[in-house]
C-alpha cells in the first residue's frame, strides 16, 4: 500500500481529494515559495529596502524560472527546512548575482513557508466552500421534498417518535450551513502572513518590519496579523479545527446512511454502491463508510496536530515538523469527504414502502409518548405515564398493537390521531422547509 491514500494509484479514486490534491505536492510548495519571495522583493524595493531594480528581476525571476523541487532534497535533509536550497538554487538560476544577492533579504525560512502554506490553504477553503454549496443543494432539495414524509425517529438506536425525512435530512445540512457561515470569520483571523525575520523580531527590516508586512499582505491577499506568529500556531490550527468539523459533518451523513440502507432497514437508497467479489446480491455502501473512515482520521489527525501549539521558545522544529506530517492529511481528507459527498447526496433517494415499514415494525409502541400525553389531558400525568407502561410492556409481551390495546382500555378517548404518524410529526416538516429556505438565502461566496 502507498504512502497516503491520496498518492495511490489503487486507492485515489476511493478517496478523492479533487483539485485539493495540486496544492499539497512538492511543486506546489516551491511554487508558493516562490510567490511569496517575489512578492516580497517587489515589496522592498517599493520602499527602498533593496535596489528597486534588483527587485523587479527578482519578481519576474519567480514568475519564469521553473522549480525543482528535486533539487531542494538534499538541502532539506541537512537543514530542516528547504528555504535555504530554494535560495540557493534560485540564485543559480537567475544567473544575475548583482540582483539576486537580494532575495529573501531580512526573512526567515518561517516567513516563506507559513506565507505560503497560507496561499494554499486560501484555495483550499475556496474549494471546501465550493463543495459543501454542492452538497447543500441537493440535501435541500431532498429535506424540501420528503418534508411530510414520515419515518421512525431513532435514539439509542431504538424507536422513539415518529419524524419526517425532511427533517432527519436537514440535520445533516445545518451544520455544514454553520461552517459555511463561520468562514468570513475564519478567512480574517487565521489567513495570515507571516513577516517578522530569524527571532521574530524583525529587526533586519530597518525599523519597517511593520509596514512591509503590511505590503507584503496586501500584495499576497493575505490578512496582516499585526505581529509575529512563528510559534502561534492558532491560524493553522483555527483551520484545522474547522477542517476536522467539516470531515465530522459529513461522516455524520455517512453513518445515517449506512444505517439507513442495510438490509434490516432499507429506508432510504445510494444511488451508487459497490460490489463484492464473492456475494453477487450484496449493494455495499462505500461512499458512506469512506465518511466515516475520513471523519475518524481528521480526528486523530487534529489531535496530533493539536500539539504544535506547544512550540518552544522562538522557534521549534519538532513541533514544526508534526504539523508538516499531520496538516496535509488532514487537508486531504477533508476535501475527500467533501468531493465524496457532492458525488453522493444526489443520489439518495427514499423508500417509501420501507419508511412506513420501520413505523409500523414497533405495532404502535412509536407512539406512546404522545399517547401519554393524550391521557394526561384527563389524568395527572404520572398516571397516565404508568397506564402508557403498562399496556406498552402488554403489546410488547404478546405482539397485540398498542392502538388497538389503547383504544379498549380508554374507549371514551379518541385516540385516532395519536397512531397517526402524519398527525405526529410536531415542527419537523417545517424545520424540514426552513433549512431548504435557508440554502437558498445562501449568500454568494466571498472566498
Amino acid at each position: 500500500m502507498a504512502g497516503s491514500v491520496h498518492d495511490s494509484t489503487i486507492y485515489h479514486r476511493l478517496f478523492p481529494a479533487g483539485e485539493a490534491g495540486r496544492l499539497f505536492t512538492d511543486t506546489a510548495e516551491v511554487r508558493a515559495m516562490l510567490l511569496v519571495e517575489g512578492a516580497l522583493a517587489k515589496a522592498q524595493g517599493a520602499m527602498g529596502l533593496i535596489p528597486e531594480i534588483s527587485a523587479q528581476a527578482i519578481h519576474r525571476a519567480t514568475l519564469e524560472i521553473p522549480p525543482d523541487p528535486g533539487a531542494l532534497g538534499a538541502a532539506a535533509g541537512q537543514n530542516g527546512v528547504p528555504v535555504p536550497g530554494l535560495v540557493a538554487e534560485f540564485r543559480k538560476a537567475m544567473q544575475a548575482p548583482e540582483h539576486a544577492q537580494y532575495l529573501h533579504w531580512g526573512a526567515t525560512s518561517q516567513d516563506i513557508m507559513d506565507s505560503a502554506l497560507m496561499l494554499r490553504l486560501r484555495q483550499l477553503l475556496i474549494q471546501c466552500e465550493t463543495g459543501l454549496r454542492a452538497v447543500l443543494t441537493p440535501l435541500a432539495d431532498l429535506a424540501a421534498a420528503q418534508a411530510d414524509q414520515p419515518m421512525a425517529g431513532r435514539t439509542y438506536g431504538q424507536d422513539a417518535t415518529p419524524t419526517s425525512l425532511g427533517a432527519h435530512v436537514a440535520q445533516w445540512g445545518w451544520p455544514l450551513l454553520e461552517l459555511l457561515a463561520e468562514l468570513p470569520a475564519l478567512r480574517a483571523g487565521a489567513l495570515w502572513v507571516s513577516l517578522s525575520g530569524a527571532a521574530g523580531t524583525g529587526a533586519e527590516f530597518a525599523g519597517r518590519g511593520a509596514e512591509l508586512r503590511a505590503a507584503l499582505a496586501v500584495a499576497l491577499n493575505l490578512q496582516d496579523p499585526g505581529r509575529s506568529w512563528h510559534v502561534d500556531r492558532g491560524p493553522v490550527l483555527r483551520i484545522a479545527a474547522w477542517l476536522t468539523r467539516v470531515a465530522t459533518a459529513l461522516g455524520k451523513i455517512g453513518e445515517d446512511l449506512t444505517l439507513a440502507v442495510q438490509s434490516s432497514q432499507g429506508e432510504l437508497r445510494l444511488g451508487q454502491a459497490g460490489g463484492s467479489s464473492t456475494m453477487p446480491q450484496k449493494q455495499n455502501p462505500v461512499q458512506p463508510s469512506v465518511l466515516i473512515a475520513l471523519a475518524r482520521q481528521a480526528g486523530g489527525l487534529n489531535a496530533t496536530l493539536s500539539q504544535v501549539a506547544l512550540s518552544r521558545q522562538e522557534r521549534d522544529g519538532a513541533a514544526w515538523f508534526t504539523e508538516w506530517l499531520t496538516l496535509p492529511q488532514l487537508c486531504l481528507g477533508t476535501a475527500a469527504a467533501v468531493e465524496t459527498a457532492r458525488a453522493m447526496v444526489p443520489g439518495i433517494a427514499p423508500v417509501p414502502q420501507a419508511l412506513a415499514a420501520g413505523l409500523a415494525r414497533s405495532g404502535g409502541l412509536i407512539h406512546a409518548e404522545a399517547l401519554s400525553f393524550r391521557l394526561a389531558r384527563d389524568m395527572r400525568r404520572p398516571e397516565a405515564q404508568q397506564a402508557v407502561k403498562d399496556l406498552a410492556r402488554h403489546s410488547a409481551e404478546t405482539g397485540h398493537p398498542l392502538s388497538g390495546l389503547a383504544q379498549r382500555a380508554f374507549p371514551e378517548a379518541e385516540l385516532s390521531e395519536i397512531f397517526d404518524p402524519a398527525r405526529q410529526m410536531g415542527e419537523a416538516p417545517a424545520n424540514a422547509r426552513a433549512f431548504a429556505s435557508a440554502v437558498r438565502d445562501l449568500p454568494r461566496s466571498h472566498g
